[in-house]
């Protein structure tokens, strides 16, 4: 059976074949295809990622804010930014009027960063089935080590380099007219109750088949099926990946 004779099968039973029917029945075959080829098994994925935690070493510590590098604390306002403008700032915000909250005022910190970034999966068809480029990265907060990331998650500030910096990898697939055939592209708006004003373009860029792609060695491709079976697992897909994947 093909993916047009279930859509039949569904349509002669009465049932109207929406977006949301078609686009269920494309995850559908995507599964089941992968599965024919034996390409849903995740033992060799958690392997590769358990290897790469192994090998990355790093160090994280708590450090005062005075010896922070290049950024400063604003005397009057005890806002705390990067001496170039960019990226994100701490600030204290007041709340007032939230019904339906556990208190309806209060006052807190917050990260403001009214810049937009994109959280980008690249996909294309391996042998006939889909896979999805994902990122083995480390984030300074985790407590898991590498997790699973978007092929890009980055924003404005990230993707002009203001940190002096390279570029982001990949970013030329997400970015202004991109290059590939978009098949997501929603703007989120990030924990509005840690950032301020944050929002995060979440895409999905195809490109074709036939196309070569230099992947990095901490880079993996992975299929429908086996995403969703990792997404079950703790602490191995990002808090980010999950946002885009949602978003299909």
């Amino acid at each position: 059976m093909d993916k047009k004779t279930l859509l039949d099968l569904i349509k002669n039973d009465g049932y109207e074949i929406t977006k949301e029917i078609t686009d269920a029945a494309s995850e559908l075959f995507e599964i089941l295809d992968a599965q024919k080829l034996k390409l849903d098994d995740i033992a060799s994925a958690m392997e590769w990622l358990d290897k790469k935690r192994r090998a990355y070493n790093v160090t994280v510590k708590e450090i005062s804010m005075n010896d922070l590098d290049k950024w400063n604390v604003n005397p009057q306002t005890g806002h705390i930014s990067h001496e170039s403008g960019k990226f994100y700032s701490i600030i204290g915000v007041s709340v007032k009027g939230a019904m339906g909250r556990e208190v309806v005022s209060w006052t807190q910190p917050m990260i403001k960063q009214e810049e937009r970034g994109i959280l980008g999966i690249l996909c294309k068809k391996i042998n006939g089935i889909r896979h999805y480029l994902l990122f083995a990265k480390f984030e300074p907060g985790t407590i898991a080590g590498l997790q699973l990331s978007p092929t890009l998650q980055a924003t404005e500030s990230n993707l002009k380099q203001m940190h002096g910096g390279k570029k982001p990898q990949f970013s030329e697939y997400f970015e202004n007219e991109g290059m590939g055939t978009i098949l997501v592209n929603v703007v989120e708006v990030e924990d509005p109750g840690r950032f301020y004003h944050k929002t995060n373009h979440c895409m999905i860029v195809e490109i074709p088949e036939d196309k070569e792609v230099a992947i990095p060695n901490d880079f993996i491709w992975l299929t429908f099926p086996q995403i969703k079976k990792l997404l079950k697992i703790d602490n191995v897909i990002n808090a980010l990946t999950r946002c885009v994947w949602g978003s299909r």
